[in-house]
This record gives C-alpha cells, sequence and structure tokens, in this order.
C-alpha cells in the first residue's frame, strides 16, 4: 500500500469532477444520484465456469483487466460488489482481488466499508420493527401474515429458525435481503424511495399484499440510506479507479454491483469493467436478465474467467472432460451475445501441455483465448486480453429469455430449458404461492431471479461437469414488490449460511 495515492489524486487523474465525500485519505464517495448519460463507454462482463472451492478469480481478473487497460493509456475503471462479512469470516475470504490485482485499502473494503451494509441492514430491521409495532398497536392494516424477514451480514445458522412473541421467522443474509437488491437496482434516490414504498411486507385477511409505504415510514428508511446510495471510489494497486459499491450474492440474490455505480462509470468512462458473482448461470444470466433491463444498459463484450485447476474438479481431473463445463458456460452465453472471450486465469502448477489443450478445445468453439496472469504480474498479466478489446468489444446482439407479458410458470420454465433442464417440478407449497401472485396483476410482468446452488448448472451441488437431462425442483417463491422480481428458490439452497468446521476468522490476526 505504499504506492497509494490520496483519493482527491485518484479523482484529478481520472476527470471525476463530482463533489466527493472523503471518508480518510483512500476512500470516497461520489456525491452522484441521476446518472447523466453523457457518453456510452464499453461494458466489459466478466463471469465464469462454477465455482470449485479453489475459486476461480473473477474479481481478480476484473481488477487486473482495468489495470492493463490504464497500462495502455486507456479511460477505464473496475465497478465491482462490496464483499460480505459472511464469507470474509467464513470460508472465502475477503473479496478485494488477489496477489498483484486488489483494490485497495483492502482491510477497510472488506471490513465496514463506509457503512454501506450496516445501513441496509439498519434499514431493512427498522422496517421489520415497524411491522410488528404496527400488529402490536392494534393493526390497522389487518396484516395476517408477515413475509418481510430480518437480516444479518454473518453467517448464522442459528437464525434460520428463530421464535418472536407472536410467530415462527427466520433471518437471511444481508446480501440476499430485498433492500439490498433494491439499493442495488435503484437508478436513482427518488427510485429507491419508490422502491421501498413497494415492499410487499405481508397480506392482510383478504391475501392482498400490504406495502411499506401503507406504514408511513419510506422516509425514516431511506434516511437510513441517503449516504449509502452514494458509490464509492477507491484504487488497484497500480491507481487505477475502481467504484465498489452494493454487494448481492449471485446464488440467493442477483449477484451485481449496483446500477447507479455502472451508469456513472459509463458516463465517465470509455471502458467499464464489472464482474457478476459464480458462474454465467447465476450472475451472468441475472446481470443480463434483471439489471440490464433496469438500467437499460448491455455488455459489449463478455469475458469467461477459468482455471486448469476448476476444470479438472468438473472432470473428474480430466481436462478434456472439465472442459465441457466450461463449453456450457460458452453456449450459455452465446444466447446474449456474439463478442465472448476465454481467459484462463494461469497457476504456477499448469503445464504448457494443459494450457495448449485448452487453448485448441476453446478455440474450436470459434472463441478466442487468452491466458492471463495479473495475480502474479500485475498490471502487465492482462494485456493479452486488454488488446482484444477494441476488437470484440462490439456486440451488436440483443437477447431475452423470456417476455414480460409470459406467465410465471412460463417464465421459470423457459429460464431452466436455458440451463438444460428437460422438466421441472414444484412442490405444493411453491405451486399455491405461484398461484397466488397469478391473481394479482400488479406482479405479473416481473422478472426472475433463480435462487439455487452455484456450484453446479442444475440444482444439485453434486452435480458437476455438463449434466444434461436433467429435473429441477421449485421449492418456494418470494416476491419482491421493490426489487420488482420473484425469486424462485429450488432444490436445498438456504438464504442463511453457516459457519464451515474451519472457518476464515481463525486465521485472522490483528497486532
Amino acid at each position: 500500500m505504499d504506492n497509494m495515492k490520496l483519493i482527491t489524486e485518484i479523482a484529478k487523474e481520472n476527470n471525476i469532477d463530482s463533489d466527493l465525500d472523503l471518508y480518510g485519505k483512500y476512500k470516497a464517495k461520489i456525491n452522484e444520484y441521476i446518472p447523466k448519460n453523457n457518453k456510452k463507454g464499453k461494458l466489459i462482463l466478466v463471469t465464469s465456469t462454477n465455482p470449485t472451492p479453489m475459486g476461480e478469480g473473477k474479481t481478480t481478473l476484473s481488477i487486473g483487466l482495468v489495470d492493463s487497460l490504464k497500462y495502455l493509456n486507456k479511460n477505464a475503471v473496475v465497478v465491482l460488489r462490496e464483499p460480505s462479512l459472511g464469507p470474509v469470516f467464513g470460508s472465502k475470504g475477503g473479496a478485494a482481488g488477489g496477489g498483484l490485482a486488489k483494490v485497495v485499502p483492502e482491510d477497510d473494503i472488506n471490513l465496514h466499508f463506509n457503512g454501506d451494509f450496516h445501513a441496509i441492514t439498519s434499514a431493512n430491521n427498522l422496517l421489520c420493527a415497524i411491522i410488528d409495532n404496527h400488529i402490536y398497536q392494534g393493526n390497522e392494516l389487518k396484516i395476517k401474515e408477515v413475509t418481510f424477514k430480518r437480516c444479518l451480514d454473518v453467517n448464522d445458522r442459528a437464525l434460520r429458525h428463530i421464535k418472536l412473541d407472536s410467530r415462527e421467522e427466520s433471518f437471511v443474509i444481508t446480501p440476499a435481503s430485498e433492500i439490498m437488491a433494491i439499493f442495488c437496482l435503484s437508478t436513482s434516490f427518488d427510485d429507491l424511495k419508490r422502491r421501498l414504498g413497494n415492499i410487499i411486507v405481508g397480506f392482510n385477511e383478504d391475501n392482498k399484499a400490504v406495502l411499506a409505504k401503507e406504514l408511513n415510514c419510506v422516509d425514516a428508511l431511506a434516511l437510513l440510506l441517503k449516504d449509502a446510495i452514494k458509490p464509492n471510489l477507491v484504487q488497484t494497486l497500480f491507481n487505477s479507479p475502481a467504484i465498489v459499491h452494493g454487494g448481492p450474492f449471485a446464488n440467493i440474490a442477483h449477484g451485481c454491483n449496483s446500477v447507479i455505480a455502472t451508469k456513472y462509470a459509463l458516463d465517465n468512462f470509455d471502458y467499464v469493467v464489472t464482474e457478476a458473482g459464480f458462474g454465467s448461470d447465476c450472475g451472468a444470466l441475472k446481470f443480463l436478465d434483471l439489471k440490464c433491463n433496469v438500467a437499460n444498459i448491455y455488455p459489449d463484450l463478455i469475458v469467461i474467467n477459468s482455471t486448469i485447476k476448476a476444470l479438472k474438479y468438473n472432470g473428474n481431473d480430466n481436462l478434456k472432460e472439465g472442459f465441457e463445463n466450461l463449453k456450457y458456460h460458452i453456449n450459455l452465453m452465446k444466447n446474449y451475445s456474439d463478442r465472448i472471450i476465454v481467459s484462463l486465469n494461469k497457476f504456477d502448477t499448469d503445464t504448457d501441455d494443459e494450457i495448449n489443450e485448452l487453448k485448441e478445445l476453446v478455440e474450436n468453439e470459434n472463441v478466442p483465448f487468452v491466458v492471463s496472469t495479473m495475480f502474479k504480474d500485475g498490471n502487465t498479466g492482462c494485456l493479452d486480453l486488454a488488446n482484444l478489446i477494441d476488437e470484440y468489444a462490439v456486440n451488436e446482439k440483443r437477447f431475452k429469455a423470456y417476455e414480460n407479458e409470459d406467465s410465471i410458470y412460463e417464465k421459470i420454465e423457459k429460464l431452466c430449458h436455458m440451463y438444460g433442464a428437460k422438466e421441472v417440478i414444484y412442490t405444493d407449497e411453491a405451486k399455491k404461492n405461484i398461484d397466488k401472485v397469478l391473481n394479482d396483476d400488479l406482479y405479473k410482468n416481473f422478472r426472475i431471479c433463480i435462487a439455487k446452488t452455484p456450484a453446479s448448472i442444475t440444482d444439485d451441488k453434486n452435480k458437476l461437469g455438463a449434466p444434461k437431462d436433467f429435473t429441477m425442483t421449485v421449492t418456494n417463491i418470494q416476491v419482491e414488490g421493490g426489487a420488482e422480481f420473484i425469486v424462485v428458490y429450488m432444490g436445498n439452497i438456504l438464504t442463511m449460511p453457516g459457519l464451515g468446521k474451519t472457518p476464515n476468522y481463525e486465521k485472522i490476526r490483528i497486532s
């Protein structure tokens, strides 16, 4: 961190002329609520094959790519999600990149970053307190069923089932909360307030949705978020600008940074590199189906990141068999773009024979292949990829997995067929809740957010590689009126993770 520049210098060097709220010397918030749409930069989406215990390095690649673009004197920025305390203290650790491809100050970004997650958690739990107070004080709105849940930004399995005075309840982790989704999908502060008001807090005695705005609390919730909604400006180890804002998970939420941050970046930079969580079947699909529709943006180029280790893991230690997983993600993204590049995140253990074999397999799919070494080489580690950007970032393709007018069942099944499923089955609880929504015209045009395991393209974490003709099971749904999508839970998916047997917090030391 010896080479860090003052954040005011980073802003000046990159013509960021917005007023900054300084959070010390190296962090700031950009006072920018409404994107100007003055300029349209090239949008580069980084996604990946299915995650493995070894990690694949999407964030590291995103940071390394913007550093290499800056090395080539391009006007570039990386836009990322904020880390959650759950993985930081759990099994994954921090999410600020790795090696020589990091955003800094790393510890500050991983812990309490400018208070955004705390503000979201507080707003969420204030609403929960307001709901229960309304019921206690006479229940004028005749709320019979409360559906909005409390949240906390730690992995705590004990909170999956709790007992309140009046009912049984459960917590979700903050990155899976609806207020996090609203925070990241809002296009302005006014839009944030509108969406907060449309949160469904529960259902009344006539089975009609009760909205947060009926509790006269929207301004109170927005007050807690008024500073958090401003994008955060930091830098990479090589002093490239980085905007880090919002942090929904991609397995149980929509997995993309904030619309405000991305739109701001597109207004002010020629090249905007961003990532979507987990494999393309999780984050990238949601980026393309949810975020792009809200923000009226679309990636000019999709980069699929993978590693030899990950492909072997998906192929029973056989690279060629494991390539089928990468091939699946290539074909999935070809639905959305005719501009795709595969980038291998190279490890020292990778052999030349393995790299050449993978290169041949990828190029047989008519997709360019590059090797990236940003972890080891920093701002020169992605030069091959950076040099292809201008040639390949000209995507003209536009694709929708389904139409707004499709029924909820049609939307779910079209998405599942894209995954490769031959059949979709529904539990009785899922059918009951879908049919309840079908009767309300207000929600029939909502989009779908699939919540499933990230480890497999199916809803079964044990089915690795590229399974075909599998069955997917819808276990339940949750209508998020403010986020304006329907979360569809598949398989054994948990919205509150737990800590593992040897969690990361055991390794943390502070002097």
